[in-house]
């Protein structure tokens, strides 16, 4: 009987290392377009016309285990299509943006992120189709010579109410929570979401302002990090603040060597 139990462990633990062992899993199913891109550009992430400009349209709506009550806005995929005459091998790589409620696709892409998945000379054709079988992954998201920015929000009411969102947010990761203080004050006070990308707090504190950031990091891990610039005491609404840090944590996935990204997207 021992014998037994201790050969399970072992097949057990074998399992759970190969499942570790991969960070990006791949997913089958499929995704259609907007016909007009306004509903994905004033999306449930709160981007508005921001997602376009921000990520040069290649922007998506996604299923709601994507879309994660909001922490999965600014997430980073690889999309393909799977028509080997019709679709690239490389797919398009797109940041999403807004909610996808329509269960028969996980993704809603752009007219540009949906073309952008064909071949040279083949978009029209993509096009037509309006559906197609996909498989994705979640990457990284890089943003070169861009630090993480702070947008203040245009309905924030200083010095009673603040809200902002994050843009240019790097990595392969999901902002966890966020606090806020004065700065030189360890008196942090935590921000809620409010919606998608957007946080916001009824308490804020006097003066220029720092932030602590927590992001998921690892195999169900997290990491705080500490913006390096202050929000100034004179913070205006519609106003960019850069936090002068770059989101660079992994969040990896659980999933079997045959689903494993890094070995079979190729």
């Amino acid at each position: 009987m021992a014998s037994s139990f201790l050969a399970f462990v072992s097949f057990f633990v074998l399992v759970i290392s190969f499942a570790n062992a991969c960070e990006r899993c791949i997913h089958q199913s499929k995704a259609a377009y907007y016909y007009s891109d306004a509903p994905i550009l004033y999306g449930a992430c709160g981007y508005g016309s921001l997602a376009n400009e921000s990520f040069h349209g290649y922007i998506a709506g996604a299923v709601p285990l994507l879309y994660k009550q909001g922490a999965g806005c600014g997430a980073c995929f690889q999309v393909r299509c799977k028509n080997k005459k019709l679709c690239s091998p490389i797919g398009a790589k797109i940041v999403l943006t807004d909610q996808n409620y329509d269960n028969r696709t996980d993704f809603v892409l752009s007219r540009k992120a949906f073309s952008g998945m064909a071949r040279w000379g083949m978009a029209q054709h993509l096009m037509k189709l309006g559906m197609v079988d996909i498989e994705y992954k979640r990457v990284p998201c890089g943003y070169k010579n861009k630090n993480l920015l702070v947008r203040i929000e245009e309905w924030s009411n200083k010095p009673y109410y603040l809200a902002m969102k994050f843009l240019y947010q790097g990595g392969q990761t999901e902002i966890k929570a966020i606090d806020i203080a004065q700065v030189g004050s360890s008196d942090w006070e935590p921000l809620k979401r409010n919606y998608g990308a957007i946080w916001d707090t009824s308490k804020v504190p006097e003066g220029a302002l720092q932030l602590r950031i927590v992001v998921a990091s690892g195999y169900d891990n997290e990491n705080w990090i500490w913006t390096n610039y202050e929000i100034p005491a004179d913070w205006k609404n519609g106003e960019t603040y850069d936090t002068g840090i770059q989101i660079e944590d992994i969040a990896k996935e659980f999933c079997s060597p045959r689903e494993c990204g890094d070995r079979i997207w190729k």
